[in-house]
């Protein structure tokens, strides 16, 4: 028993870095906008 509490306790602190990196990601980091161009040749268009 005292070996399965470990693995949980383990695997629940894996979790919780995992969530705190996921919520400092979402939370703190800002992406910069910026313009893409993205150029479509015309056979695209043309499908048969």
């Amino acid at each position: 028993m005292p070996s399965l509490i470990r693995f949980l306790a383990v695997v629940g602190i894996i979790g919780g870095l995992i969530y705190g990196g996921v919520y400092a990601l979402a939370n703190f980091v800002t992406p910069k906008p910026r313009e893409i161009v993205v150029t479509v040749p015309n056979s695209q268009f043309l499908k048969n």
